[in-house]
């Protein structure tokens, strides 16, 4: 794909993202109203979407995506878990904040750019399927993952919660598996896969809501970027250059094990190319660790996807 189209398609992307954090910046958007941005698109705006989109595709597609699926969990679950052990080992940390860096390093906002940036490439019709791949692995497997590492190494430490590891294993996956962009992409696809498939009416009415989702997400980056005080000490810039830079790589190289179509291994990377999420930089606020080094990760990938997103586009489309 030519430089020229590629911007074309990338600036009215980051314009709404750099309004966003104007907003942000002066102080229009405080953190309660920025997290009611996030919920926003998390819990309604962007599940309404993707339940649509899956609904709407006919069964046989979705069972072929199953290679998709496998690849998003190895690049997703395996690259966390690497950094995992390697910091841990290494830099020999505790448990909770080896979980913590791992996470930061490894979940992108796939759910804030994924419709705007992927929907540009290849048609909004053609990117429900992978964003809700991508939620179902990180809402329903990373997270609770990271949560459940997270705690154990805090009751390890006797400094937080108390209780058998089986409560807190079971507390976490259901806790993940409650969250919008888990649960409804997971429902859509067993509807799905029974042969439902979603009357005009039923689109029209999540469509109402869906169909805000892209600018509504890219401005809420912005804001939250805007609001953020950032440093850039060495794990900060560590987590953000594993995630905007290595962790693409990575993928590139699993997508083409695996055996994906060109079109499939774009996607994946980009899905993971994306910057750091806000949404662990919350999880590592939770835990009381790392919290200012992931807040400055997420805002450094930020800029850094402004020269790493264009890079690949031109590479892979």
């Amino acid at each position: 794909m030519a430089t020229g189209h590629i911007f074309i398609i990338l600036i009215p992307i980051f314009f709404v993202i750099l309004i966003g954090y104007l907003a942000g910046l002066f102080k229009a958007f405080n953190p309660a109203s920025s997290k009611g941005l996030n919920t926003l698109v998390t819990k309604f705006a962007l599940p309404a979407h993707l339940f649509i989109g899956i609904t709407t595709t006919p069964r046989e597609t979705l069972i072929q995506k199953w290679p998709f699926l496998v690849t998003l969990f190895l690049g997703i679950i395996g690259f966390y878990i690497v950094l995992l052990v390697g910091y841990r080992i290494i830099a020999k940390k505790a448990l909770t904040e080896s979980s913590m860096f791992a996470l930061n390093s490894t979940q992108p906002s796939f759910a804030f750019m994924g419709i705007p940036v992927l929907g540009s490439l290849f048609g909004s019709a053609a990117v429900a399927i992978p964003i809700a791949i991508t939620g179902i692995v990180v809402n329903a497997i990373l997270d609770p993952l990271a949560s459940i590492l997270g705690t154990v190494g805090q009751r390890n430490s006797e400094t937080k919660e108390q209780g058998n590891l089986f409560k807190v294993t079971m507390k976490s996956v259901l806790h993940g598996l409650s969250e919008p962009l888990a649960c409804v992409p997971l429902i859509g696809v067993i509807l799905t896969l029974c042969g439902f498939q979603a009357p005009k009416l039923l689109q029209s009415m999540f469509d109402q809501i869906g169909n805000i989702t892209a600018g509504t997400a890219l401005f809420a980056i912005g804001v939250t970027i805007g609001i953020k005080k950032i440093t850039f000490s060495p794990k900060a810039l560590s987590i953000a250059v594993l995630k905007a830079i290595v962790m693409p790589i990575v993928m590139l190289g699993i997508a083409v094990l695996v055996g994906l179509s060109h079109e499939d291994v774009t996607k994946a990377v980009l899905l993971v190319a994306f910057p750091g999420s806000a949404v662990a930089a919350m999880i590592a606020t939770r835990y009381e660790t790392l919290e200012t080094e992931a807040a400055s990760a997420f805002v450094i990938s930020s800029v850094l996807s402004l020269i790493s997103l264009p890079l690949l586009i031109s590479l892979l489309v």
